[in-house]
């Protein structure tokens, strides 16, 4: 019996469009690649791990080129605007940027033609969908509603949430305080980084920290040391209630797909009570 429920990161929106515009065909096509990728790390006989993948992709954005956020061209070269500024604050993360002065479009062409070609992809879906999520009420509140509905339908006892997943179910369990949750499993979370999204969360930190939801019975985070998302990979200093904290060293090129995080044998001692 299935009784994990998963919440993708960034770069989903392709599975919505290959299931013809069908969030539920993307969510099952996402869980049985999870479920594939968790074989390989826990082994034993193949079997079906996750009820779900909750599926928010298509909600943050417009365009079938991944990158359409809003209608029009006014609102999109705002939204591009947005999307630079997280850029450059999370590129601060890294160690550049600090000393480039000039307009925030010619930074954004910088920095992605300084990173080598598996940074800058990343880079180029990481700052429209977090500024997305962060910046846009209504499709943050969506977004956050399709991860709440999917644990309320499943009642899993462990959430595994990779990359932006992890902010986006942080909220859920915060803003629907009846979902009970035995296990919060953060992989790739960049939940803790400064200026991008730690001070931005809801509910907002207080005195500096946030703190792990009341119907969390416990979380552990795991981060590759240098997933250039989980910024700081250790979420222990800036949150309160982080039982386990992780590092690992996946891959030097394929630092944060969830498919090394998932075939990670980190996983293992803390799902295999839940799987006897």
């Amino acid at each position: 019996m299935a009784v994990i429920v998963g919440v993708h990161g960034i770069g989903k929106y392709k599975y919505y469009l290959e299931a013809g515009r069908s969030a539920t065909g993307a969510a099952e096509a996402m869980r049985r690649k999870w479920d594939r990728y968790l074989h390989i790390g826990l082994g034993g006989e193949p079997r079906a791990y996750f009820a779900e993948i909750a599926y928010f992709s298509h909600l943050l954005h417009d365009g079938d080129e991944g990158y359409g956020v809003y209608g029009g061209d006014a609102p999109r070269k705002a939204m591009e605007l947005q999307a630079q500024q997280v850029l450059i604050d999370w590129a601060r993360h890294l160690g550049v940027g600090e000393h480039v002065t000039g307009a925030l479009k010619s930074f954004t062409g910088w920095l992605l033609e300084r990173l080598d070609s598996r940074s800058a992809a990343f880079a180029k879906l990481f700052a429209p969908e977090v500024a997305a999520y962060l910046t846009d009420q209504a499709r943050r509140e969506k977004s956050r509603r399709a991860v709440a509905e999917c644990i309320r339908k499943n009642r899993p006892k462990v959430v595994i949430a990779h990359s932006l997943g992890s902010v986006v179910a942080y909220e859920a369990l915060w803003a629907e305080p009846d979902l009970e949750v035995d296990l919060l499993l953060t992989l790739g979370s960049p939940l803790g980084m400064r200026n991008v999204i730690f001070e931005r969360l809801l509910p907002a930190p207080v005195n500096g920290r946030g703190e792990r939801p009341g119907n969390v019975k416990r979380w552990v985070n795991i981060a590759d040391k240098d997933d250039i998302a989980a910024i700081p990979p250790a979420l222990a200093a800036s949150f309160t209630g982080v039982d386990v904290e992780q590092l690992v060293n996946l891959d030097w090129i394929d630092f944060h797909t969830a498919e090394k995080y998932l075939g990670c044998p980190a996983l293992d001692p803390h799902l295999r009570p839940f799987l006897a």
